[in-house]
C-alpha cells in the first residue's frame, strides 16, 4: 500500500516496510533477490503554517532514539533545498520497527519525500537515499517505493511481479533485537570476507530463482537460512529461536541485514499452523502479524 493525498495546506503519505524474501547481502554482489512491501510502514502528516519559524516534528507510535531525530532532521534538511520552506508541523506515525530490517530508514525517506514534495519525486527521493544510505543495493528503495512484489538484480531495472496472495498467510514477524552492528559495517565486513563466502551467497541467489519460479517457500527460507549461518550473520541466540520453530515443522530466516552480535533484528516465520508456530516462540520475543 502506498498513498499520497492532499487538501490546501495539508498533506498525508505513507510508505510501507520491506520483508526481503530471499536475497540478502547477496544482491549486493549481484545475484538476484525478491522483496515484498510490509503491512507496517510510516504515515507522515504535514500541515503548513507560513506563521510558523521552523518546522516542527512530531513523532507518535514506534520511536527510535536520538539518532533517528537527527536522521530524519538530515532528511527533511536535505529536502529544504527544494524551492519551497516548509513551515508547520510535520507529524510521524510509525508502526514500523526501527533498524531491524524492514527498511525503516528508506521507508522515512520515501514518505516525507511523497508528503513534501507530491508524488512526483522519485528522482529527489532516491538522491536523497544515495546521500543518507550510501552503498545501498537498491533493493530496500526498489519495493518501498512501488509497494509491490520487486525482483531485484543489480544493474538491472527493478521487475514487478505478482506473488501468490496467501504466500505469506499465518506468517509471523519476530523481534530478536538490535543488532550491535550498522548493516554499513556489516555489508563491509562480508565484502572483505566474500572470496570464502562465495558459496553461501550463490545459495541465496539460487534460493531467489527457486521462489520466482514457484518453489516451497518452506524448503527455499530453510535453505537460505543455513546460507545466512554460514555468512555468520545470525546470532547464536536467534539461531535456537529458529531452530525451534524448525523442530515445530515451520521454517524461518532473518529478514535484514542481521547481526553477528546482540539481536538479528526481524526474523520471518511461517508454518501450517499459527497456534503451533506461536508456541514455538519463546515469550521473550515480541511478534508482529502479517
Amino acid at each position: 500500500m502506498q498513498y499520497h493525498r492532499e487538501e490546501m495546506g495539508k498533506s498525508t503519505a505513507f510508505a510501507p516496510g520491506k520483508i526481503i524474501l530471499t536475497g540478502e547481502y547477496a544482491v549486493v554482489f549481484g545475484h538476484p533477490g525478491i522483496a515484498v512491501p510490509a503491512p507496517l510502514g510510516m504515515k507522515i502528516h504535514y500541515e503548513e503554517n507560513l506563521g510558523s519559524p521552523n518546522l516542527a516534528i512530531e513523532w507518535k507510535g514506534i520511536r527510535g532514539g536520538e539518532e533517528w531525530m537527527e536522521y530524519l532532521q538530515d532528511v527533511i534538511e536535505r529536502y529544504q533545498d527544494h524551492p519551497t520552506m516548509f513551515l508547520g508541523t510535520l507529524t510521524i506515525e510509525n508502526d514500523l520497527p526501527l533498524g531491524k530490517g524492514m527498511g525503516s530508514s528508506t521507508s522515512l525517506v520515501i514518505a516525507v519525500a511523497r508528503c513534501l514534495l507530491g508524488e512526483h519525486c522519485k528522482e529527489k527521493a532516491l538522491e536523497i537515499e544515495d546521500a543518507v544510505n550510501p552503498g545501498h543495493s537498491g533493493i530496500d528503495f526498489a519495493v518501498v517505493w512501488n509497494a509491490q512484489p520487486v525482483f531485484f538484480q543489480k544493474g538491472h531495472p527493478p521487475e514487478l511481479f505478482t506473488l501468490p496472495t496467501d504466500l505469506l498467510k499465518g506468517a509471523l514477524l519476530i523481534d530478536t533485537g538490535s543488532p550491535n552492528e550498522t548493516t554499513p559495517e556489516l555489508v563491509s565486513w562480508i565484502e572483505e570476507q566474500q572470496d570464502k563466502l562465495q558459496s553461501a551467497l550463490k545459495t541465496i541467489g539460487k534460493c531467489t530463482k527457486q521462489l520466482k519460479e514457484g518453489g516451497d517457500l518452506r524448503n527455499i527460507i530453510r535453505d537460505h537460512h543455513r546460507a545466512q549461518v554460514s555468512l555468520d550473520v545470525v546470532p547464536l541466540n536467534v539461531q535456537d529461536l529458529i531452530e525451534a520453530i524448525e523442530n515445530a515443522g515451520g521454517s524461518a530466516k532473518i529478514i535484514g541485514a542481521g547481526g553477528r552480535t546482540g539481536g538479528g533484528g526481524m526474523v520471518l516465520a511461517v508454518h501450517d499452523d499459527r497456534e503451533t508456530l506461536q508456541d514455538a516462540i519463546p515469550d521473550e520475543f515480541p511478534t508482529f502479524d502479517l
